[in-house]
């Protein structure tokens, strides 16, 4: 049996769906890359899109290449008001650019600034952008190239990106979702507004931690747990700050310097009626600025009863990776581990 894949950039998603019998030629090869632009002093925060799942930046194949070739169907999908899906002027909200001085302290280079106010301990840990990760190195011109404008109104996005999403799911039928990022809450919105088509979530590094937003990293805070709307909880929640009972729990003992406290339900906690029935792989790097916070995420998953299995790739002998794992040096040992967790959660649900 084969499958497609839908993708969304940095923010991004693949959809992968069921797929013919036939087999898959790998008869060509493709490769984009940027000319001109120079650098701007921007100061509001920006996206990648849906490129960023055709190659690397240094010109290796891309994961949407890669999971064709393992007979999957990929869908690659930019979110309303970004990329192939323009914003047009006069339309609500407000759009805005990625700064250079983040993508290398947060996403590309964050090693090399330890003295920064959000650094943290494992941020040592990245090894595996290829190049230096900073300004003038080419490979960094050609992933900065890459970025785009965005909506910076994230329950405008959200809203947007619910309508689109569901659409689209209702077009192809059964599939698996990967996002990335600012879209783990769309995926997660997406399993609980079609659980029956939504077979599997793998997310990457999905907007964190649950309930709060962490000094420093700017948007707003998923005040339904993991996301901006609402989700289907047993018992209902009627009123999100009424209802939904939290308390903070410190980090692992002995473990202070390397992990950030939860905020998660006080107990009995709510379940999640519609998205326990989508098995999830959070998957999370090593050195990235996630590796604080993702394993309160996971927690929240285990709490409201989803079958969640954390991906943590250091543990599992894939090293060095900063938040774009399916684009750096090891991006396809990455892949191989999704594929696997695919193929033993997933294929026999669709």
């Amino acid at each position: 049996m084969k499958f497609s894949v839908c993708a969304l950039g940095l923010f991004g998603l693949l959809l992968l769906c069921k797929a013919a019998e036939d087999p898959v030629e790998d008869c060509a090869s493709r490769t984009y890359f940027y000319i001109g632009g120079q650098y701007e002093n921007v100061t509001q925060e920006a996206d990648a899109s849906q490129k960023n799942f055709l190659n690397t930046p240094d010109g290796r194949k891309g994961w949407a290449s890669y999971f064709l070739n393992k007979g999957f169907i990929v869908y690659l999908i930019d979110p309303p008001q970004r990329g192939r899906s323009p914003y047009v002027p006069g339309s609500e909200g407000t759009i805005g650019l990625v700064p250079v001085s983040s993508v290398e302290q947060v996403f590309t280079a964050p090693e090399k600034f330890p003295n920064i106010s959000t650094a943290y301990a494992q941020a040592s840990l990245h090894t595996q952008w290829p190049g230096t990760g900073i300004r003038g190195d080419p490979i960094f011109d050609q992933f900065y190239a890459s970025q785009v404008q965005l909506q910076l109104d994230p329950n405008i996005s959200d809203r947007l990106m619910k309508s689109a999403l569901n659409a689209l799911i209702d077009k192809v039928g059964a599939n698996i979702l990967i996002t990335h990022s600012q879209a783990g809450p769309y995926g997660w919105v997406a399993g609980n507004s079609r659980p029956d088509l939504v077979k599997g979530i793998v997310s990457i590094e999905p907007e964190g931690p649950p309930f709060v937003q962490l000094p420093g990293r700017g948007g707003r805070p998923r005040i339904d747990g993991v996301t901006r709307l609402p989700l289907l909880y047993d018992p209902p929640v009627t009123n999100i700050t009424r209802d939904l009972k939290l308390v903070r729990y410190p980090p692992p003992a002995g473990k202070e310097e390397l992990y950030i406290s939860c905020t998660l339900q006080a107990s009995p906690p709510r379940q999640l009626v519609n998205l326990s029935k989508v098995p999830v792989a959070l998957v999370t790097g090593e050195g990235s600025y996630h590796a604080p916070y993702d394993y309160c995420t996971v927690g929240y998953f285990q709490q409201t009863g989803v079958e969640v299995t954390w991906l943590d790739l250091g543990r599992l002998g894939v090293k060095g990776n900063g938040h774009f794992s399916f684009l750096e040096k090891n991006n396809l040992d990455v892949a191989d581990l999704v594929l696997d967790w695919i193929g033993r959660n997933v294929r026999g649900r669709i």
